[in-house]
């Protein structure tokens, strides 16, 4: 029964019979057998097929839910066992929303010289695809915002607040300033992230509340690529105040604080809630407990 909910959220992750046999390391007529053998145990229709994957019933929405805590648990059981054998050792998975990604080091660092025999997986992703990701059982965590958008069934630890820096040389409007306002660099053709990114609907809202239309000159879903840009000298942007300290800027370039209002959004480390954790998941929850203090003293 296992093996076959395993099939079950490898369907529901990749959408595509195809991809979802490749990704359990089986034939597509075998998965088809699989799902379909849970079909007749469980007696009701799982799957809605056609030439392609359509989607699940209601009733296989459910077992989907029932298929994860299972699986979840079972995954859990076995990594909880070997840790007792041999200790905590295994691969982490950790999504980061693009402005987070420099910070996990905070966390990665410490964690492994606690469990040297850990590797770990780190992956960019939005705020929508971490909580996806955390549901579906394909990370162990994610770091988001925490006041935004609901986060649904997690346990959340926070780690910082995220404030907001306007990056301009210092030859552009504005960039002999202490600080700035929204409405002022509102003024200024920006290259900001996508749409899709929860950091500019943030900074979308910021600028809209002053009565402008948002129309950036360049768009990306890496912060890499705005920072590089910015370092040209010849583009603004408005970046995350962890990010604009972490990364080393010609003498040309500033960053300003945003102020009028000053903008904060609380960022943390979110697991699924379940009890008992895994092992690995228990050990990441105890080590972003222990830096989150230390992040908020100094962001």
């Amino acid at each position: 029964m296992l093996d076959r909910f395993e099939l079950l959220l490898a369907l529901a992750k990749e959408r595509h019979f195809g991809r979802a046999a490749e990704a359990c390391g089986v034939t597509q007529p075998t998965l088809s057998a699989g799902l379909k053998q849970l079909e007749e145990t469980l007696g009701v229709r799982l799957v809605e097929r056609g030439s392609r994957f359509i989607g699940f019933t209601p009733e296989g929405e459910r077992a989907l839910q029932w298929a994860r805590r299972i699986v979840g648990d079972a995954r859990a059981m076995r990594q909880e066992i070997a840790s007792l054998r041999r200790g905590l050792s295994g691969h982490v998975r950790i999504a980061a929303i693009p402005t987070a990604m420099p910070m996990l080091s905070e966390i990665t660092t410490p964690f492994r010289q606690k469990h040297a025999d850990v590797r770990f997986t780190l992956t960019s992703a939005t705020s929508n695809e971490v909580m996806r990701l955390i549901e579906n059982l394909e990370i162990d965590a994610g770091v988001t915002y925490l006041d935004n958008d609901p986060l649904g069934k997690v346990k959340a630890v926070p780690l910082y607040r995220e404030g907001y820096r306007f990056l301009t040389s210092v030859g552009a409007p504005f960039g002999d300033r202490q600080s700035v306002t929204w409405a002022e660099i509102g003024e200024v053709p920006l290259c900001l992230l996508t749409p899709d990114m929860q950091n500019r609907r943030i900074v979308d809202r910021q600028l809209q509340a002053t009565g402008l239309t948002v129309s950036p000159r360049l768009e990306s879903n890496s912060t890499i690529a705005l920072l590089a840009h910015v370092r040209t000298g010849q583009w603004a942007s408005v970046v995350p105040t962890t990010l604009a300290d972490i990364f080393a800027f010609p003498g040309t370039i500033r960053s300003i604080p945003i102020v009028e209002p000053e903008v904060l959004h609380q960022i943390g480390l979110v697991v699924l809630d379940r009890e008992p954790m895994t092992p690995i998941t228990a050990a990441l929850v105890a080590e972003a407990r222990l830096l989150g203090p230390e992040l908020s003293r100094r962001f």
